[in-house]
């Protein structure tokens, strides 16, 4: 039975979403984006977004359509009907393609970025994490990390 989308909504102007490399029914990103899509829902989303970058990455690869899977979230469905839906709904991958997607994301360092999101990086990082974690940043998702206060 669906619990109450506010008993699951996280407040994301008060927390943090999930971090991007937390494996939720064995893929990175979905558990984040669940996280900001239910607090969205809510209306306790903050500044977060739903449906676009990373979000995107992880629907894309799945075969998921956004809508779809915020219509099914805004059920009240718990974390394990998620699961399930996404399992139920996703493109077939084998577990060695989804393990590789998830370290291709996982491992993928700043450096290897396109210029221009490099550069957007480092602006970023600069207004936003700490100076003593800055140099720790040197994966995609640290970024995150750092500035969710998960990085020390």
């Amino acid at each position: 039975m669906p619990e109450d989308l506010a008993d699951l909504a996280l407040d994301l102007t008060i927390d943090y979403p999930r971090s991007p490399r937390a494996l939720f029914g064995g893929y990175i990103i979905a558990g984040r984006m669940l996280d900001k899509c239910r607090a969205i829902l809510n209306g306790t989303g903050g500044d977060y977004e739903y449906n676009i970058g990373l979000d995107r990455v992880f629907l894309e690869f799945a075969g998921l359509d956004g809508d779809d899977f915020r219509d099914f979230v805004e059920t009240g469905a718990t974390d394990e009907e998620v699961i399930e839906w996404i399992h139920a709904h996703a493109k077939v991958h084998s577990p060695a393609e989804i393990a590789a997607w998830n370290f291709a994301l996982k491992c993928r360092r700043i450096c290897e970025l396109p210029p221009d999101r490099q550069a957007w990086v480092q602006e970023y990082l600069l207004a936003n994490v700490k100076p003593e974690l800055q140099e720790k940043v040197i994966f995609n998702f640290d970024l995150l990390d750092a500035e969710e206060g998960r990085m020390g």
